[in-house]
C-alpha cells in the first residue's frame, strides 16, 4: 500500500519502535501482574519527544502533523500490553487536545507543555456512574462563585485515574440547559475535596490503571475554565475524533502483529502431517481477515487525511464528512478486532488459552474497541445522524 508518510515520519517510528521494544516490552509481564506500569513511561516519552511530536512547537510539541501520532500509535501494539498504549495515549490524544485547541497561554503553560514533557500525568474525566456515551446526562457540577468554580460531582472509567496530576473534566455548569449547559474544566487532583475512590479490576488493559473519581466542593480558579463556559459539549465532540482516530489506528496495528504471528506459528505446528497454516480452512479464514484489514488501514488513511488537512493544513474544524469517517473507521476497527483476535486464539488451539501465549492478552485487550470511545451501537447512531438517516 502506497502510505502517505515521509522520512521524517518514518525515522520518527523507528524511534518508537525502538522504545517500544527495547525499553518498554521486556517489562510487560510485569506490569500486567501488577496492573500498573511506572510513571517514568511518561517521563521518557516525552523526553524522547513522542508524546508531542504531533503538537506545535510553542505548546511544547514537535511542529509535526497528525501523521506523527498514527505512526506512533501503529508502534505502540509491540509493547505486548495494551494498557501502556492506553496510558500513553490518553496523555497525548485523548486529554490533551482540546488544551491546544483552546487553552490560554498560561493554560498551556501550567498543563499542556508539562503534559507533552511526561512531567504531569493527564486523565480524560467523561463518564460518570450514570452516564456514559449520553453526555448530556453527566451529573457532575461547576458552580461559579466570585473567581472561582466549586465543583462537586463523580466520574468513572477514568484511565490514568489513580496518579494523574490533572483532570480535562467534563461538567454542568448549567444544569438545567442539557448539551448546551456543559463545560471543561482542568481540575488538577491535589485539590482539597477531590479523592480516587476505587482503582477498578478489568477484563483486560491491565497495564493502566483506571478509576472512579468523587469531587467534593472542590473548588478551582475560574481561569482553568477550557474555552466557553456552556460549549463543552461541542469541544469534546471534536476531542471525541482523536480518540476514535487514534485507537482505530492503534487497533489495525495490533491486528496486523496478531496475524503475521499467528501464521509464523501456523508453519511451524504441525497437525496431521502438515504445517496447520497449510489447511485450506485456515488459509481461507486468514485471507479473509487480512483483506478486511487492508479495508479497514485504507479507511483509517483516508479518514487520517481528510483530519490532518482540515486541522493541521486548513486550521478549521471538522466537517461532518470527516467525523463520518472517523466514526466508520472506529466502528469498523473494533469489528475486524473481534473476528482476528478471536480467529487468531482458535488457530492456536489450548496453547491459545494459555496465558503465556501473546493471543491471550490481545484477544482480551481488544474487547474494549467496541465500547470505549463510543460503544459500536453509538458509532451506528452517530453516523446514520449524519447521513440523514
Amino acid at each position: 500500500m502506497s502510505t502517505p508518510f515521509s522520512e521524517e515520519h518514518d525515522a520518527f517510528r523507528k524511534l518508537v519502535r525502538q522504545f517500544v521494544e527495547k525499553e518498554l516490552a521486556p517489562h510487560a509481564d510485569e506490569w500486567e501482574r501488577d496492573e500498573l506500569f511506572p510513571d517514568w513511561v511518561f517521563k521518557r516519552a516525552g523526553e524522547l519527544g513522542i508524546l508531542g511530536a504531533h503538537f506545535a512547537e510553542d505548546h511544547g510539541g514537535g511542529g509535526g502533523d497528525y501523521w506523527f501520532s498514527v505512526a506512533k500509535a501503529e508502534e505502540y501494539p509491540r509493547v505486548d500490553a495494551a494498557g501502556v498504549s492506553m496510558g500513553l495515549l490518553v496523555q497525548s490524544d485523548m486529554a490533551t487536545p482540546c488544551i491546544a485547541d483552546l487553552g490560554t497561554r498560561e493554560q498551556i503553560d501550567e498543563f499542556l507543555a508539562p503534559a507533552l514533557k511526561g512531567e504531569r500525568i493527564a486523565a480524560l474525566g467523561v463518564s460518570e456512574p450514570g452516564a456514559g456515551s449520553d453526555v448530556a446526562n453527566i451529573r457532575t457540577v461547576a458552580r461559579k462563585v466570585g473567581d472561582e468554580y466549586v465543583v462537586t460531582g463523580a466520574k468513572t472509567y477514568i484511565t490514568n485515574g489513580t496518579r494523574a496530576s490533572f483532570v480535562t473534566l467534563l461538567c454542568k455548569t448549567d444544569p438545567d440547559a442539557g448539551y448546551g449547559g456543559i463545560s471543561v474544566i482542568l481540575m488538577p487532583t491535589d485539590v482539597p475535596g477531590f479523592s480516587v475512590t476505587k482503582k477498578l479490576k478489568k477484563v483486560g488493559n491491565h497495564a493502566s490503571d483506571t478509576a472512579e473519581l468523587a469531587l467534593d466542593e472542590c473548588r478551582v480558579p475560574a481561569r482553568y475554565l477550557l474555552g466557553e463556559e456552556n460549549k463543552g459539549f461541542y469541544y469534546l465532540m471534536q476531542n471525541f475524533q482523536t480518540e476514535r482516530l487514534i485507537g482505530a489506528a492503534g487497533a489495525a496495528a495490533g491486528c496486523q502483529l496478531a496475524l503475521d504471528r499467528s501464521v509464523a506459528y501456523g508453519r511451524d505446528r504441525h497437525a496431521f502431517g502438515k504445517p496447520l497454516i497449510k489447511r485450506e480452512v485456515w488459509q481461507h479464514r486468514f485471507v479473509d481477515r487480512y483483506t478486511e484489514l487492508e479495508a479497514l488501514r485504507r479507511l483509517i488513511y483516508h479518514a487520517t487525511s481528510e483530519y490532518n488537512r482540515e486541522r493541521y493544513e486548513n486550521g478549521s474544524a471538522l466537517s461532518f464528512d470527516t467525523v463520518k469517517l472517523i466514526s466508520m473507521a472506529k466502528l469498523y476497527a473494533g469489528e475486524v478486532a473481534d473476528k482476528v483476535m478471536d480467529d487468531c486464539l482458535q488457530f492456536h488451539g489450548g496453547m491459545g488459552y494459555i496465558e503465556e501465549t501473546f493471543i491471550a492478552r490481545a484477544w482480551r485487550d481488544q474487547r474494549l474497541l467496541r465500547i470505549g470511545g463510543g460503544a459500536s451501537e453509538v458509532m451506528r447512531y452517530a453516523i446514520a445522524k449524519i447521513m440523514g438517516f
